[in-house]
């Protein structure tokens, strides 16, 4: 039987000159490393989080904010390439966007980007490339993250656990409070000049 979805809950941050915060978390054992190639759709209408890897389609839903601003996302749906209508249809009212007209009943994930999402003007496809340093503190995944957004280089951190409190008690020690919380679609949307 699969383990039930714990969704978590995320404070992150984006920008550059973290060297303060990152040399409070680099006192704590690196736990994992990962380095990962992602293609993200942006949509003019929705900030859900739409991406692909190894051929699959991954969107995770904003389902709550707290009054910390901390930020839950939880996953809604996983679709392998080709793609089906159905699926499609899915993904279109979570971009919000009107559906453009389909001519196929199956997408392979070349004509998905190439058919349906780069001739429509309410999307955006964005080439992200992440290095991810992974750290456990408090029971809390902490993360120092370089990116790339189709060029554009930012580095982020990252905070996440299923409870609020620890969140931000890790937040707190690590003396994070004063950086503005931004999640990952809308540091990308404004790095590609569609916030």
């Amino acid at each position: 039987m699969a383990n039930p979805i714990v969704a978590r809950w995320e404070w992150r941050t984006f920008g550059a000159g973290f060297d303060e915060p990152e040399a409070r978390i680099r006192k704590f054992e690196q736990g994992n490393f990962k380095d990962s190639e992602e293609v993200y759709v942006l949509s003019k209408f929705s900030d859900e989080n739409v991406k692909v890897r190894d051929d699959l389609l991954d969107i995770k839903s904003l389902q709550k904010v707290d009054s910390n601003g901390l930020e839950q996302w939880y996953p809604v749906m996983k679709a392998e390439f080709p793609i089906s209508l159905d699926d499609l249809k899915k993904l279109f009212s979570y971009f919000k966007a009107p559906e453009p007209i389909f001519g196929k009943r199956v997408y392979t994930f070349d004509q998905f980007l190439n058919e349906i999402v780069r001739p429509n003007q309410n999307l955006r496809l964005v080439h992200v490339k992440k290095k991810r340093y992974i750290y456990v503190i408090n029971g809390a995944i902490v993360e120092i993250a370089d990116t790339d957004f189709d060029g554009v280089e930012l580095r982020t951190i990252c905070v996440e656990h299923e409870d609020t409190e620890v969140v931000m008690k890790t937040v707190r020690e690590l003396a994070l409070e004063s950086l503005p919380n931004i999640n990952y679609i809308q540091a990308m949307k404004k790095s590609v000049g569609m916030a």
